[in-house]
């Protein structure tokens, strides 16, 4: 619109109107609606416009601002029907009102470049607002896989051991009721941190609910927790040694719960398939690196080849960049878990 008020009109232009002024604002009102049903708000734009030009001949201005505004709103929000829909009313609709106004090709030129432009960035943001929705619905999926992987690991190796323990506690009871004390008291412990450990996972799970009440939230385990685990397991009847090599080093909170996890089940498929007497952890920090070693006594690779754990073992280690490899243990015995994951130095984690 021109501002007559504000800024003051050549003598030789025409003087704007209250009429003028008026219809050129049923020209902007419209733009209310835009989102709602933005080719119905070009369609009334187009009619203002028109009407304005034919009835009143008032002042113009230099760029349709309005028209604008309402094809970069199709081009982003419509369908491909009424994308087409307002291609054809364009190259209709501006040719016509150049014939109008100036019948001068340059301006010809000029209003269907700026309305192509338009509907050229309308299409470009489309883009970039469903690739941002894409990348959204893949980040929600690998959480779900993340924390379905997490509630496997926990759930395996907490039945696991409270099965081998209620199955050695009859046994226990008859030949050494001291170690059947034990062997229940090392289920209920194992039930506990199970549970413990779900609260935390659903509290995630639960976190912005209508309630607003905020979720309970712990820290992952890390190598921290690798002694207790150890201990365990030792309490349902397996023999394991632990041992660290090299500079221990913290590290960074992913890598340190993977590689918790990584024993974890690892220790699980020894206790549910392996029948092993004796299991062996060690984890090796190396220049660069942490190597997780795991390996049994028991029956070998036909046992404990197959499954979500192994396969959740491969997809931890890949997740950080680092590799996974089973197979049979040193001499062809036993069944081996080989780890190596990348652990970024001091520096790079400041960076």
């Amino acid at each position: 619109m021109t501002m007559p008020f504000v800024v003051p009109r050549p003598a030789e232009l025409e003087p704007a109107t209250w009429p003028a002024y008026g219809l050129t604002t049923l020209t902007v009102l419209p733009l209310v609606w835009r989102r709602r049903a933005p080719l119905a708000v070009l369609l009334a734009i187009l009619a203002a416009s028109t009407l304005y030009k034919l009835a009143l001949e008032g002042p113009g201005q230099p760029l349709p601002y309005t028209g604008l505004v309402s094809v970069y709103t199709i081009a982003v929000l419509s369908p491909p029907w009424k994308r087409l829909v307002t291609v054809a009313l364009l190259v209709v609709a501006v040719p016509a009102s150049v014939w109008l106004n100036t019948q001068s090709a340059r301006e010809l030129t000029f209003s269907l470049f700026v309305f192509g432009a338009a509907y050229v960035f309308g299409r470009l943001q489309e883009a970039r607002q469903r690739e941002h929705r894409i990348e959204a619905e893949r980040a929600a999926t690998r959480e779900r896989a993340r924390i379905a992987r997490e509630m496997h690991d926990i759930l395996s190796h907490a039945v696991s051991l409270m099965v081998v323990q209620a199955e050695a506690g009859p046994v226990a009871v008859r030949a050494a009721p001291e170690r059947a004390e034990a062997a229940f008291e090392a289920i209920s412990a194992t039930g506990r941190d199970a549970m413990a450990q779900l609260r935390q996972m659903l509290g995630v799970l639960r976190e912005g609910q209508a309630s607003g009440e905020p979720a309970p939230r712990e820290p992952q385990p890390d190598l921290a927790g690798v002694p207790e685990l150890v201990e365990r397991v030792r309490a349902g009847g397996l023999a394991v040694t632990y041992a660290t090599e090299g500079g221990v080093r913290s590290l960074p909170a992913a890598t340190g719960a993977s590689a918790y996890r990584i024993v974890q089940e690892a220790l699980t498929n020894v206790v549910k398939h392996a029948q092993a007497h004796t299991v062996d952890i060690r984890l090796a920090h190396e220049e660069g690196a942490l190597r997780v070693t795991v390996t049994d006594d028991g029956r070998g690779p036909r046992a404990g080849s197959g499954g979500h754990g192994l396969v959740g073992i491969r997809e931890r280690a890949a997740a950080h960049g680092g590799t996974a490899a089973m197979g049979p243990g040193p001499g062809g015995r036993g069944f081996e878990v080989r780890v190596l994951l990348p652990v970024p130095s001091a520096a790079e984690v400041g960076a």
